[in-house]
């Protein structure tokens, strides 16, 4: 594996020229999308010759167009992160090309976050075919054309996912996450056999006898897995300088952690199979939250005030809106869906904020 990585890096250096810090990745990025770009048309010209193809639907150039996506996407993510793994890496420095002193991507992480770009590329793609359906209706596609567009399709693919894999840092997982929790939501809702579920709880999309069941609880799995990865990254760069801080940093990374792993659980136990579990399981994830936010001000004494105001006003919103479902003013799907757009959104900030505070600490090996 290092031998191949080194004559892939020997090449590269070769064609991207002069080495000028971002201009190397983006270089390479380029040359990355060409080759698919090349891929994508030698492939589907033969593919797509002396056929007229929809534009989306079974057989469709959005179908081919979304699983090449998806497979482009994971290969390239996998690609950037080989790419910039140091051979020796310094304990107290940053690891695995990722920019987080002392810690390193686990292959359980990787393979989530590639999974996660995969999947965006596969929804992304069929969701954009079904608008051009709909814009163009009843136009067909050609061969050499769509060839054209699947080389164009595979080359945006590959040089978006592996200029994320370089370039990756904890605020850009939090992004990736979101986009995949959005795309995911939404893939479900449209695919779900019950038109109404919403009637019921966001946990219906996950019910067996929900032909979305699966994609909506691969998603929550994948989710919680990523959450865990951003809970120990976002947190490593927090000052330690002393054992209160130290103790502090531990509880928020637990309770992060937590939440990720309840969110993991309430995809592995469907409701109307696990109804006791996954029930608890959901309101446990609810609970870390709160906790987490609440105790923050106690748990890291550097985090900015205002931060911390605004994490309370988030919990006083949730609180709210659960006092609304209990006196009937609102459903249980639109308290679980505005309460997880509070909770991922306060993720993402925490995030940021907890980067800044780090920036004048200490940043010891983990």
């Amino acid at each position: 594996m290092r031998v191949l990585r080194d004559r892939i890096l020997t090449v590269l250096r070769q064609l991207r020229g002069p080495e000028t810090s971002d201009a190397v990745f983006e270089a390479t990025a380029l040359i990355v999308g060409a080759l698919s770009l090349v891929a994508g048309f030698a492939i589907g010209l033969p593919t797509f010759w002396g056929r007229e193809l929809p534009i989306s639907g079974t057989g469709s150039i959005g179908v081919f167009a979304a699983i090449g996506g998806a497979i482009t996407a994971a290969l390239a993510f996998a690609l950037g992160r080989l790419l910039v793994r140091p051979d020796a890496p310094s304990p107290d420095g940053v690891r695995d090309g990722f920019a987080v002193p002392g810690d390193r991507l686990r292959w359980y992480d990787i393979a989530a976050i590639a999974f996660a770009h995969a999947a965006i590329a596969y929804l992304g793609w069929i969701g954009i075919a079904e608008l051009l359906e709909r814009s163009f209706t009843d136009a067909p596609v050609y061969a050499f054309p769509g060839a054209v567009l699947i080389g164009v399709a595979l080359a945006l693919t590959a040089y978006v996912s592996f200029l994320s894999a370089v370039a990756l840092t904890p605020t850009v997982l939090s992004l990736v996450l979101a986009v995949f929790l959005v795309v995911g939501a939404f893939a479900s809702m449209l695919a779900s056999s019950d038109v109404h579920w919403w009637r019921d709880n966001l946990s219906a999309l996950g019910m067996s006898t929900n032909s979305a069941s699966l994609a909506f609880n691969m998603t929550l799995i994948i989710a919680g897995i990523m959450v865990t990865t951003i809970a120990r990254y976002a947190t490593a760069g927090l000052p330690l300088d002393d054992p209160v801080d130290r103790r502090g940093r531990l509880i928020v990374r637990g309770g992060l952690i937590l939440i990720g792993v309840f969110l993991a659980c309430v995809g592995i136990f469907p409701v109307d199979e696990f109804f006791l579990v996954h029930n608890t399981v959901a309101t446990g994830m609810a609970v870390a939250f709160a906790v987490v936010v609440v105790g923050l001000p106690w748990f890291l004494r550097s985090i900015p005030k205002v931060f911390v105001a605004f994490g309370w006003v988030y919990v006083l919103v949730i609180v709210l809106l659960a006092a609304f479902f209990a006196v009937g003013y609102y459903n249980l799907t639109a308290v679980e869906l505005i309460a997880a757009v509070l909770i991922f959104s306060w993720i993402i900030v925490f995030l940021r904020t907890a980067g800044s505070v780090g920036v004048d600490g200490h940043h010891p090996a983990d």
